[in-house]
């Protein structure tokens, strides 16, 4: 079984089984509780603020920015994002947020109460994840190279490249940070890994398969993508996209 589950997890984040002979834990999340999630949502971005529950979603024309009942799943306030734009992820600083475009080179700030774009700013590359460490922004771009901006100038401060015994991760997509560390979803994968901020090394991969809905088991677009975590509580979600479901979960306590 333990062969089994490293081969799997070599083949979902591209790297050799040589590469994962030492691989760091596998967790495999309890859930706590389930919630109804719009399966329309191509979910990019999620974050909790205050226990409410923000979304952002993509796809050239359905992009959004969302305001969602956590324990419904309705949807009580959204701004559109104009085509060409493909929305992506997002972060709450105070009272703004801040939301990536894909391959716009181009992001967008919100006033967070009205939804009311009030700002802009620009990188370079690609836009996928985007979180919030306390003092910087990070975002993430598909590489294994997480940046990490300053919010007051959106100026590069310095960037941290992920790994797992030594190997670069790729594909690193949503991004949450959670008690000191970087959660990252794995594009096509059902994989989200644990990141040290200081070191860019890989102590964990929780493993979402048991959570994928049937509905959308067998769509390759339909992939774990959002993770939320309210600060206050401990409490963390997560989802994917296109799934009408969310979920809150904990990992399993190692003495347990």
């Amino acid at each position: 079984m333990i062969i089994r589950i490293l081969t799997l997890t070599a083949l979902w984040i591209g790297l050799p089984l040589a590469a994962c002979a030492q691989a760091p834990q596998i967790i495999r999340p309890e859930v706590v509780a389930e919630y109804p999630h719009d399966p329309a949502a191509f979910t990019q971005g999620l974050f909790i603020h205050e226990g409410e529950l923000f979304e952002s979603t993509g796809r050239v024309g359905q992009s959004s920015l969302r305001r969602v009942d956590l324990e419904t799943g309705q949807v009580e306030q959204s701004v559109a994002i104009a085509p060409p734009v493909f929305g992506e992820g997002s972060a709450r600083i105070g009272d703004e947020i801040f939301m990536l475009s894909w391959v716009s080179e181009r992001g967008f700030i919100f006033n967070a109460e009205t939804f009311e774009q009030i700002d802009s700013f620009s990188y370079p590359g690609e836009g996928w994840g985007l979180t919030f460490d306390g003092t910087h922004l990070i975002l993430s771009d598909g590489t294994p190279e997480l940046r990490f901006l300053d919010p007051a100038t959106m100026t590069l401060s310095h960037t941290i490249n992920v790994t797992m015994n030594g190997r670069p991760i790729r594909r690193l997509n949503e991004l949450e940070w959670i008690d000191g560390m970087i959660w990252a979803n794995i594009w096509e994968t059902r994989s989200i890994v644990r990141i040290d901020p200081e070191t860019g090394a890989v102590d964990a991969m929780i493993d979402l398969s048991a959570l994928v809905p049937p509905e959308v088991a067998g769509r390759r677009d339909a992939v774990a993508n959002g993770i939320a975590w309210n600060a206050r509580t401990g409490q963390i979600y997560v989802t994917g996209k296109l799934w009408p479901t969310l979920y809150e979960i904990r990992l399993p306590d190692p003495s347990d």
